[in-house]
């Protein structure tokens, strides 16, 4: 029988309000540590992608999100250090107020387009919310 490796799934979700302002959570843990992120992280073995993102979504941020549509799937072998990770990313609307920084989060806040634009985010953060900018949320 052959052994085959398989990349990591993980979920990624850009919560947004009315203004089109989104959340950004600070990690608090490698990689990337103390850097901006979209709040997401691994689904469990057994677990649907909505339910791991509406998980992963209340376990970062506090909020219990309304998943909207898929942005779409990231797959480049050398987006996350820790080997090949694939992730589904998730448009999600939910009550911004109720945000605090859970489980992985050292921070928590609001940004808009033009706050990250000169912002090093984690992992392809940067190119995933310029297409949720151009595709969705323009």
């Amino acid at each position: 029988m052959n052994v085959y490796k398989k990349p990591s799934i993980t979920v990624d979700i850009i919560i947004f309000n009315e203004d089109k302002e989104f959340i950004l959570i600070k990690r608090k843990n490698d990689p990337y540590k103390d850097y901006w992120a979209i709040p997401g992280g691994f689904i469990d073995y057994g677990e649907t992608v909505e339910n791991a993102a509406i998980r992963e979504a209340k376990e970062e941020t506090n909020i219990d999100i309304k998943l909207k549509n898929i942005l779409g799937v990231y797959s480049e072998k050398n987006r996350d250090p820790r080997g090949h990770t694939v992730t589904i990313v998730f448009l999600a609307n939910g009550n911004i107020e109720k945000m605090k920084a859970n489980s992985d989060a050292k921070e928590i806040n609001i940004f808009s387009f033009n706050d990250i634009k000169n912002m090093k985010l984690a992992f392809d953060h940067t190119k995933i919310l310029n297409d949720a900018y151009r595709n969705y949320l323009n």
